[in-house]
């Protein structure tokens, strides 16, 4: 519903319709002496008052159309020039479904006002106040058109539409790798956990669709787990593609899973055409990727959008530096194993991240040189073996993407620098701040 272009107007004009009625009823029950005290903006008879609600309802519905003309056209062009990717972002932008629903709203409320006027013929009827609110509503609509204006300029920018996606993105890194990594703690458990249940027998559970697994409700996966008594293993994370009948979870017993114990596990998973960045971080990095990805290619050849890429994959990579993101077991209340899961790793986000970016370089030094930089300020926030021995190995792939495609001395040179400062960086311990230590408690957990 949050990326719906109808659920948020729909309530702007239910919202609508009851203040219309709201004021109606007040108007018919309560004798107001605004009419004789304000004639000039109360006093309008009934004709007055039926131009002025038709004019303000017709103009309403046409910028309506308008608004969501211009919406489409912003679309396809960030589509085209960006990536399918965001279109998602901006179909959820809380702003253009207010902006949408005010005008609609507005028309709606018109109409509910229009059908209750009536003449001296008809019996005089007049709801004074509710069209002095519908006269008030058309300026508010008039600032809504022109804020609607100057927000969609600026959100198909280049630069905005980034930083939405990195927003997002960090926003999901805050939220599922909260601790912070101990500077001599492990990347994660899988390795012990592949070698105590080695040889234990486990049943496959088959997916009931095909798609994308867009969430997981861990809760409830915990919950069926002790319900039935056994220890359940992920066979695919959140992000990936799967197929139905193919195993998608598997149980600790033998024999085939029933028909009721499959059902409530795959209940436990959202399935669907795409992905989404709430859960998985990953989407959100490929995200920035993409356009990035389209900046580098031969028709467009954007290098100052690609370096803005780097530079919030940067950000969203420092972030997960200072991380745990030991995601491979969920024990219940009374500590024992119940869910063996998996989640992405720091050395597959830092892949996402670069790996693409520096195979389409093609000997743009301003990217290589920006990425041995990401790779720097990565490198300063993390004491972590592992992840800096996994900075050294993408600074190497760079170095020899660098290798065969720079073809001019003074490139090379200038490239050759500034390897050597990130070189010796990643020799020497990193100086973290206050900020970026690992406090005691996160480190003793």
């Amino acid at each position: 519903m949050r990326s719906s272009f109808w659920f948020v107007p729909a309530l702007i004009v239910l919202d609508a319709v009851v203040l219309a009625t709201l004021l109606i009823t007040v108007d018919a029950t309560v004798d107001l002496q605004v009419v004789e005290r304000w004639p000039l903006l109360f006093g309008a008879g009934a004709s007055g008052a039926r131009g002025l609600l038709t004019a303000v309802a017709s103009s309403m519905v046409t910028v309506a159309g308008v608004v969501f003309s211009i919406t489409i056209v912003a679309l396809s062009l960030t589509s085209s020039q960006y990536t399918s990717r965001v279109l998602r972002n901006f179909m959820r932008d809380r702003i253009n479904q207010i902006v949408l629903g005010m005008f609609v709203g507005i028309f709606a409320y018109c109409l509910v006002v229009l059908r209750v006027i009536r003449g001296g013929d008809e019996g005089a009827f007049v709801p004074s106040l509710a069209v002095l609110v519908g006269l008030i509503l058309a300026f508010v609509g008039i600032g809504y058109l022109i804020f609607f204006i100057h927000y969609i300029s600026k959100s198909i920018q280049a630069s905005s539409i980034i930083a939405t996606a990195a927003q997002e993105t960090l926003v999901a890194v805050d939220h599922w790798f909260p601790q912070k990594l101990g500077e001599d703690a492990e990347e994660d458990a899988d390795g012990y956990l592949v070698k105590c249940f080695a040889e234990q027998a486990w049943s496959a559970v088959p997916a009931c669709k095909t798609g994308y697994i867009e969430s997981i409700d861990a809760n409830a996966l915990l919950h069926l787990a002790r319900k039935y008594q056994t220890i359940v293993r992920m066979e695919h994370s959140i992000g990936e593609f799967i197929v139905e009948g193919t195993p998608l979870i598997s149980v600790a017993k033998r024999g085939n899973v029933d028909d009721t114990m499959t059902d409530e596990l795959n209940g436990v998973y959202v399935i669907s055409r795409t992905r989404v960045v709430e859960q998985d971080t990953a989407f959100g990095i490929r995200q920035i990727v993409d356009i990035a990805m389209k900046a580098l290619s031969p028709g467009v050849n954007d290098t100052t959008t690609a370096v803005i890429c780097v530079d919030y994959l940067t950000a969203i990579l420092a972030r997960l530096a200072t991380r745990r993101m030991t995601t491979s077991h969920w024990m219940d209340d009374q500590r024992e194993l119940r869910v063996i899961a998996r989640g992405p790793s720091f050395a597959s986000l830092l892949n996402e991240a670069f790996d693409q970016i520096r195979q389409n370089t093609k000997g743009n030094v301003a990217i290589l040189v920006r990425m041995l930089g990401a790779l720097q300020t990565i490198a300063v926030l993390t004491a972590c073996p592992n992840r800096r021995w996994l900075l050294q190995q993408k600074v190497a792939e760079i170095a020899e993407a660098a290798e065969h495609t720079i073809e001019l001395p003074h490139d090379r040179v200038r490239f050759e620098n500034r390897l050597a400062r990130v070189r010796k960086v990643l020799e020497t311990e990193p100086v973290l701040s206050m900020h970026d230590a690992p406090d005691a408690g996160a480190e003793k957990g």
